[in-house]
This record gives structure tokens, C-alpha cells and sequence, in this order.
């Protein structure tokens, strides 16, 4: 009887153990289930959101100058849609030179080879392009509603916004203000008043105007801003002659007469010297006065952050109504009408104007303000300016054919370089600008 216990007893301790080894075994079966349950639903979680989308963007500007910002401002661009829109966007950045940008841009527009956006002036290029159909329409972007009244018009045909406004000028030529103030000089309104500063500058020992001809645009300025004022001032309907074969050079000759007063006391070797080394000459004070824009300040201020910059409208005589501001939209930025990244092209256009980031963009690379969202003040210089247009002393921008543009910096390098005469100047432009309207007409 006590062995038969003592079997049962044996037999219920086994039971009871094999019981507990059951239940340790189903346990480590649950716990070890549990990270798989888990990883399955970590592996769903990160399937959830999708991979990013891809657009890849061709970019071409003309501002090589300012190549380093804008590399940084469209890497922020980059980020904000990667963040906002799961979208990695490759940009690829083309920055020509000024001189050799126009002939790019269009062949490449020509050929079929558009980059998706990119710079060109609004008042010489935009009617153009508008016509040929190679910028697209932003009048229903965020962008358009941003713009200032009167910014807007200059970036508008038929009353739709073509191109994002990123140089809104008004220049003359530019002057040191710590030179005239030191000598006593006011700013002249006039031709024989311009003539008396240069005779003081050179009396105490000033070189009188920095020259940098190296670049044909530059010395373009020269004729930009004395057509303007002598235009604008007394003949008004000169350009619309030119454009009908009515009208000639020859009625602007006097334009030479600052020309030949720049020319003739400047700096020496001026078709040796570009126009980034000729603001950092005129930074470092080897010149009181440089017939240039605006535009260079941020390379002036970047060799001599000291500086102190004016700016003055260039008298064409002895009429205080030729001397004139030139008031300008420039350099803007159009969206390829053919682009195959439209919605991607169009985000990077407005992001232009963001309202939390292109104020600061603007005031780096020294533009104006141009939209409701910039909250940055204008440079003294640019305010210095602004106050000929608030006197009724400014004009718009003269639209010219971009081969009399061109041809006309040429001539100019020419002229300096006592190549070319005057009646030469006037013959080769008389001919250039009937060659234009006949190109344009067989274009129709």
C-alpha cells in the first residue's frame, strides 16, 4: 500500500512539472511572438509613407556674381519641398557670363534646349520671348499678387505677369561719398557742373572716373543712361522713329559729350579690366565716380565694406530735364512654357517670394524691395535715388532691339580704343537698328 503511494505521489509531482514546463514553454512562444508582431507592424508603419518623388530642374541665371547665394537659397528650396511636398529635387545651377548670356539663352530657347526657368531682362527680352511663347503665364500664381503695383506693370504684357522681378533698379552712376564730402562737392545737374567736378577731383589729386570696358555691357551704360536722359528730356518720340526707319543717331550726337569727358579722365587700360575688378577699384578709391549700377554694390561692399556709396543721375547736357534716373525692372526670372517639371518649375518661382525667406535673400544680394513680403529697408543708396524719381526727374527704361544694345558696347569699346568716329558710331548704329526692324518684321 505505501509503495502504491508512494507511486501516485510520484506520478502527481511528474504531472505538476511537466504542467509547469508546458506553461514556461508557452510563454517564451508569446514573449518571442511579440517582437515579430511588432517588427510587422514597424515594417507596415515605414511602408506607410512613400518613397520621396524626383524632379530634376535646369536652372540658367546671368548673374555669376551672385552664384554663392543663389546655390543657398535654392538648397533651402530644396529642403522646404522635401519637407512639405516628400519631393527630392535636383537643380542643376548654370551661371554664364553677362556678356555671353544673351547668345546662349537664345539658342538654347531656340533649339529646343530650355532650361525649365530662367533670368532675362524685363524690359529688353520679356516682350520678345512673351511673343515667341517661351515664358509661361503667372498671373494665377501666389507670386503675382505679391508684386508692387508699379513692379508688377514692368513684368506684365496684356495684362498677365510673365516673370518674377528680382532687380528692380533705379541707378545714374555711382559715387564716393566720403571723396565729394571731403573736397566739398555737390552732385552736378548738369553738363558744365559735371565739368567743374571732374577739374576739382584731378586738382587734388582724384582720378575722376573708374573705366572697366573689358565687358561690352559695361560701357553700354554709358549709352543707356544718356539716350534716357536726352530722350526722355526733349526728343520723346525718337524711339518709336527708330522703329519705323524715321529717325537717326544724329540727333542724339551729344551724347558724346559726357562720353568723351568719362573717357578722357578715367582710369588707364580700361579694356584690360573687368567689371568685378573695376568695383573693387573703385571700393578701394582709385576713382571718385563709375558709371555702373546699383547692382555692383554688393561686389563694392564686399572689398570695402566701409565705403560709402552715392548715386547720381549723369547729366547728357545743360538742360537739368535730360538729367534723368534711369527706373528699371532687370533682371527677372521666367518659367520655361515648354517645361516638362511645370508644377515643380512654377513652386520654385513663387519660393522666390516666400514670405518667410526671399526678404532676406533680396537685402544680401542688395536688390530693392520688390513685393509686400520684403520687410527689409532700402540701402542709402538706393533711397539716394529714389528721391530723383519722387522729384519727377526719372525714366523708364528705353526698349531697344538687344542687337542695337549690344552693337552699341561694342562701338563704344571701339570708340575708346580710337577705332572708331562718331559719324562711324552714328553710320554703324542707323544700320544696325534698320537691320533689327527688318529681322524683327521678317519674324512676323
Amino acid at each position: 500500500m505505501k509503495k502504491l503511494l508512494s507511486v501516485l505521489l510520484v506520478i502527481c509531482m511528474i504531472s505538476v512539472m511537466l504542467a509547469g514546463c508546458g506553461n514556461d514553454t508557452q510563454g517564451t512562444n508569446v514573449a518571442s511572438a511579440a517582437p515579430s508582431s511588432a517588427a510587422v507592424s514597424g515594417q507596415a508603419a515605414a511602408s506607410s509613407k512613400a518613397e520621396p518623388t524626383r524632379a530634376t530642374l535646369n536652372v540658367m541665371m546671368s548673374f555669376p556674381r551672385f552664384t554663392d547665394q543663389m546655390e543657398a537659397y535654392l538648397n533651402q528650396f530644396k529642403a522646404k519641398i522635401l519637407a512639405e511636398k516628400n519631393m527630392e529635387a535636383v537643380i542643376n545651377l548654370e551661371m554664364p557670363s553677362s556678356d555671353q548670356y544673351g547668345n546662349i539663352i537664345q539658342t538654347r530657347l531656340s533649339s529646343n534646349d530650355a532650361p525649365d526657368l530662367f533670368t532675362l531682362h524685363a524690359s529688353a527680352d520679356l516682350p520678345t520671348y512673351v511673343k515667341a511663347g517661351y515664358v509661361a503665364d503667372l498671373t494665377s500664381q501666389p507670386l503675382a499678387d505679391k508684386l508692387y503695383d508699379d513692379v508688377r506693370k514692368t513684368v506684365t504684357i496684356d495684362n498677365k505677369v510673365y516673370a518674377v522681378p528680382f532687380e528692380s533698379t533705379v541707378w545714374g552712376y555711382l559715387y564716393n561719398k566720403d571723396i565729394f564730402n571731403k573736397l566739398g562737392l555737390k552732385v552736378p545737374d548738369t553738363l558744365d557742373q559735371m565739368k567743374t567736378v571732374v577739374k576739382t577731383l584731378k586738382d587734388n589729386g582724384y582720378t575722376p572716373f573708374e573705366l572697366a570696358f573689358q565687358e561690352q555691357w559695361v560701357p553700354q551704360l554709358m549709352t543707356a543712361l544718356t539716350l534716357g536722359g536726352k530722350v526722355s528730356g526733349s526728343i520723346p518720340d525718337w524711339t518709336d522713329r527708330m522703329y519705323k526707319d524715321q529717325g537717326s543717331y544724329k540727333e542724339v550726337v551729344e551724347i558724346f559729350d559726357v562720353i568723351d569727358l568719362i573717357m578722357q579722365n578715367g582710369t588707364k587700360n580700361a579694356l584690360d579690366k573687368g567689371s568685378e575688378q573695376g568695383a573693387a577699384d573703385f571700393a578701394n578709391g582709385k576713382a571718385a565716380m563709375f558709371v555702373q549700377g546699383t547692382w555692383s554694390a554688393e561686389s563694392i561692399l564686399g572689398v570695402n565694406p566701409d565705403i560709402k556709396i552715392g548715386v547720381g543721375a549723369l547729366p547728357v547736357n545743360n538742360d537739368i530735364n535730360c538729367t534723368k534716373i534711369n527706373l528699371a525692372t532687370t533682371t527677372s526670372l521666367a518659367v520655361y512654357s515648354g517645361t516638362k517639371e511645370m508644377e515643380t518649375a512654377l513652386a520654385l518661382a513663387n519660393y522666390m517670394l516666400d514670405d518667410k525667406d526671399s526678404s532676406a535673400l533680396y537685402k544680401e544680394l542688395k536688390f530693392n524691395p520688390v513685393a509686400k513680403c520684403h520687410s527689409f529697408e532700402q540701402y542709402s543708396w538706393a533711397k539716394e535715388a529714389s528721391s530723383y524719381v519722387e522729384q519727377g526727374r526719372s525714366y523708364r527704361d528705353l526698349v531697344l532691339p538687344n542687337a542695337v544694345t549690344d552693337e552699341q558696347g561694342k562701338l563704344l569699346q571701339s570708340y575708346y580704343a580710337k577705332k572708331t568716329t562718331k559719324d562711324e558710331f552714328i553710320k554703324v548704329m542707323d544700320k544696325t537698328f534698320k537691320d533689327a526692324n527688318r529681322a524683327a518684321a521678317q519674324a512676323k
